[in-house]
Order: C-alpha cells, then sequence, then structure tokens
C-alpha cells in the first residue's frame, strides 16, 4: 500500500493487543455478590400468612362489634401485640390466635405470652402517654377454620 503525503502510520494491532503492540489491561473483577437471605421454609411462610388473615379476619369482627383499631402488629423490644383497639373509654390489646379448633386456640394462650403481651402492653402505653382510657384490657380472639372467630373479652389480666 502506499502512502500519500499527510497519511498518518497506524500500527498493526493484533487480537489481545491494544495500540501498537501494549497487552490489554486486566478486565475487573466483579466484587462477590452479598449472601442472599436463604428462602424461607415453605411451612413457615404458610404459618406467616395463615398468621395474617386470622389477625384480619379478627380485626373484622372487633370493628363490627363497634371497636375502633388503632394499631396492627404494633412491635416492641418486649414483644409485639397484635391488635389495639378502643370502644369508647376502654383501651384493648388483643391477642389473636389461630389453631385447627378454637378450644387448641385457647390454650396456645400460655402464662409467657401473656407476660410478653403486657409488658408489650406497657411500652404501647409509654410511647401513646397523650392518650387517657379510663379502662384497659387484655382480650383474645380465637380463630379456627371454617368456625366465626370467637372474642373472648378480658381474657386475662396484666399480672398473668
Amino acid at each position: 500500500m502506499r502512502r500519500k503525503p499527510g497519511d498518518i502510520p497506524r500500527p498493526t494491532v493484533q487480537p489481545g493487543m491494544i495500540g501498537a503492540g501494549e497487552p490489554a489491561p486486566a478486565m475487573p473483577q466483579a466484587a462477590p455478590k452479598p449472601a442472599l437471605k436463604p428462602a424461607p421454609k415453605p411451612e413457615r411462610v404458610a404459618a406467616f400468612r395463615t398468621g395474617l388473615s386470622a389477625e384480619s379476619r379478627a380485626a373484622a369482627v372487633l370493628i363490627a362489634k363497634g371497636y375502633r383499631i388503632l394499631s396492627r402488629r404494633w412491635r416492641s423490644p418486649a414483644g409485639e401485640i397484635d391488635i389495639v383497639a378502643r370502644r369508647r373509654h376502654t383501651l384493648v390489646f388483643v391477642e389473636v390466635k389461630a389453631r385447627a379448633t378454637l378450644d387448641a386456640a385457647a390454650e396456645a394462650v400460655t402464662v409467657t405470652q401473656r407476660r410478653r403481651i403486657a409488658a408489650a402492653a406497657e411500652a404501647w402505653l409509654a410511647r401513646h402517654d397523650g392518650i387517657a382510657f379510663t379502662d384497659i384490657r387484655f382480650d383474645a380472639v380465637l380463630v379456627a377454620p371454617g368456625q366465626m372467630p370467637r372474642h373472648i373479652p378480658a381474657a386475662f389480666d396484666a399480672d398473668a
């Protein structure tokens, strides 16, 4: 090939080379991906969905009885309260239990859980100290498949 005046000589580039015979820089390695959480077990997912459904059914029963839902699934370091509701001047902390039968659901509210709910209720009251209630109560709503949820007012005391 013949050069013309003003032509710029171009080096020959071979595979794996950049420019005039320089080796190609190494490709940067991708940072390792952070380890993902393992997928939850199917039985845990089913239990979570059952719990959400039971809490929704319990809330519907309470609303039908004239309660106003203030909070659902309220968490504190002391524990979780499924439903916080009020009716007139009564504040109600509700534990929802879903089991195969209503009797099994009633037995599932253990002394340890009652203490945890009472401690969480104290935390809720401390955070919402501007609200005045004349009565505070701990209720339970028992849920079983194919049956209406059963609301048990004053199911247990804070002294558990």
